[in-house]
């Protein structure tokens, strides 16, 4: 007798960040390769790309993955964003780190995007997450609980932590150990405002262009938490990407593998069964 297939939700981050990394993350949900992806909402080409975030409603997790890094805010930032361009991740983690964020503009600029995302879709996020992770920030992590609060929501926040020996069982567990020691408390944080989280999360990679890709994400499935996430960052190379975002040669790499008859082959082996949102 088969073991019970395992839940795990496998989210597509950035849709919406150019036409080809859409196009390529619409390709992996028909096919049912995915199933969640994240939405920057504040980036022009997410207009087009919206529309079709449509089709996928009720088999695909619908996420706003929150921006505060790549791109124009959707309003005016006059600290954060003084030229119109929001800031490097670099410097937003050293105004977060040194408490210097100014509130009166991150939770403004949060509404918006979920604004944003209700009006495309035509419904509130079904989770929130952040791109490079700057939903667990400090100065951001309290102004999203509180939006999502006021708006009664009830959908799940991506929690990027995890436990310690399962990051150590997996690639690229430096990287890990920096976003889940910036993110500690994010998950016990978002339970008591009464917000659901995954438990157990992975997918990291050093975004490379070379061999080797499908070992090490499906490396990346090693002790899995009790109700997980992984995330995946496939695409279409073109120049909306490579004007927006340093991780360009990997992306089509991630979208080949995911579409393969050897990812397909994966989960079975694993008796993975991907879902919208984790089993909380």
């Amino acid at each position: 007798m088969l073991p019970e297939r395992r839940p795990v939700v496998l989210c597509a981050d950035d849709y919406g960040l150019s036409p080809g990394v859409s196009r390529g993350i619409l390709a992996l949900a028909r096919r049912q390769r995915i199933s969640a992806t994240g939405s920057m909402t504040n980036i022009p080409a997410f207009r087009e790309a919206a529309p079709a975030l449509r089709e996928m409603r009720g088999t695909v997790g619908l996420g706003l993955h929150l921006t505060l890094t790549a791109g124009p805010p959707l309003g005016p930032l006059p600290r954060l964003a003084p030229t119109g361009r929001l800031p490097p991740l670099g410097r937003l983690l050293r105004l977060a780190l040194s408490g210097r964020l100014p509130a009166a503009e991150v939770r403004p600029e949060i509404e918006r995007q979920l604004d944003a995302f209700a009006a495309a879709t035509g419904q509130l996020p079904d989770f929130v997450d952040g791109h490079q992770h700057v939903h667990v920030l400090p100065g951001v992590r309290s102004a999203l609980l509180a939006a999502l609060q006021a708006r009664g929501w009830r959908g799940w926040l991506r929690d990027p932590g995890d436990r310690v020996s399962a990051i150590r069982a997996r690639p690229h567990a430096g990287k890990a150990s920096v976003v889940a020691a910036l993110g500690l408390g994010f998950g016990p944080a978002a339970r008591r405002a009464g917000f659901a989280t995954n438990r157990g999360f992975s997918g990291f990679s050093d975004f490379s262009d070379g061999t080797g890709f499908a070992g090490a994400f499906e490396r990346g499935f090693r002790a899995l938490g009790p109700a997980p996430v992984v995330m995946c960052h496939p695409g279409e190379v073109d120049d909306g990407l490579r004007a927006l975002d340093p991780v360009v040669a990997s992306r089509p790499l991630e979208l080949a593998y995911l579409g393969s008859e050897r990812f397909a082959a994966f989960l079975e082996q694993e008796r993975l069964h991907l879902m919208p949102r984790p089993a909380v």
